[in-house]
């Protein structure tokens, strides 16, 4: 099946919900990226950054990572969220289709609106209004190659100007407006609005695939909460 999809190099932010930026790191960039995210936690699927420092100068919007950011969210996009996915052989999971729908903040406070709350990583997350999030876009950057078979991203295009769907309501917008797959090279940047349907599979055969997913706002705080922020 997924032979058969089209490649989404074509894709664009506005129309689709999702871009391209081929080769937005150079190896070396690539090199200290992998150093700095090298102290994180081995051995899980999807590690949650709590204190980001050592990303900092990846995506303030002087650096590569951040002037995508800013090239859709204007200068005061920030980093509000990153998490590193690391595909193993013994780490290889799919995901099926959904929205992400949660904002980490610095701590609970009830409010109209907002939730439900979990906490994961020790990171307080709740669901906020969903223009919130159709306000957000996520970066991915590759640190691996991704082809058909490496786990790629899966997108619906178009499914981010329809708002918060119901789960029952999700199949039925993938088989009607189809999905794409972001295939990426080592160093290669996939923007894309973080209310979009997407997914992905498990690597077959199993190989690793690392990527830096992060989250950028521009709005100051989410309505009455506050960032988490790295």
């Amino acid at each position: 099946m997924l032979g058969t999809l089209c490649r989404s190099a074509d894709l664009t932010l506005n129309n689709d919900g999702a871009q391209l930026f081929a080769q937005a790191l150079d190896e070396a960039a690539c090199g200290c990226l992998e150093t700095a995210l090298s102290a994180l936690p081995a051995r899980r699927p999807g590690v949650r950054i709590e204190e980001g420092r050592q990303l900092q100068s990846f995506l303030n919007r002087a650096e590569p990572i951040g002037a995508i950011a800013a090239s859709a969210l204007g200068d005061q996009a920030r980093p509000v969220r990153a998490i590193l996915f690391d595909k193993t052989a013994e780490r290889n999971w799919a995901l099926g289709w959904h929205q992400d729908r949660t904002i980490v903040v610095k701590e609970r406070v009830n409010t109209d609106g907002y939730g439900p709350w979990t906490v994961k990583s020790g990171l307080i997350q709740v669901e906020p209004p969903f223009e919130i999030l159709e306000r957000m876009v996520t970066l991915r950057v590759h640190l691996d190659p991704v082809d058909e078979t490496n786990a790629p991203l899966r997108i619906v295009p178009g499914s981010h100007r329809l708002g918060r769907l119901p789960e029952a309501e999700i199949e039925r917008v993938v088989a009607t407006f189809g999905e794409r797959l972001c295939l990426a090279e080592r160093g290669d940047v996939w923007l894309y609005a973080t209310s979009i349907i997407h997914a992905s599979l498990a690597a077959n055969p199993p190989r690793r695939r690392r990527v830096l997913q992060v989250d950028f706002s521009a709005d100051a705080s989410p309505g009455p909460l506050a960032w988490r922020g790295l």
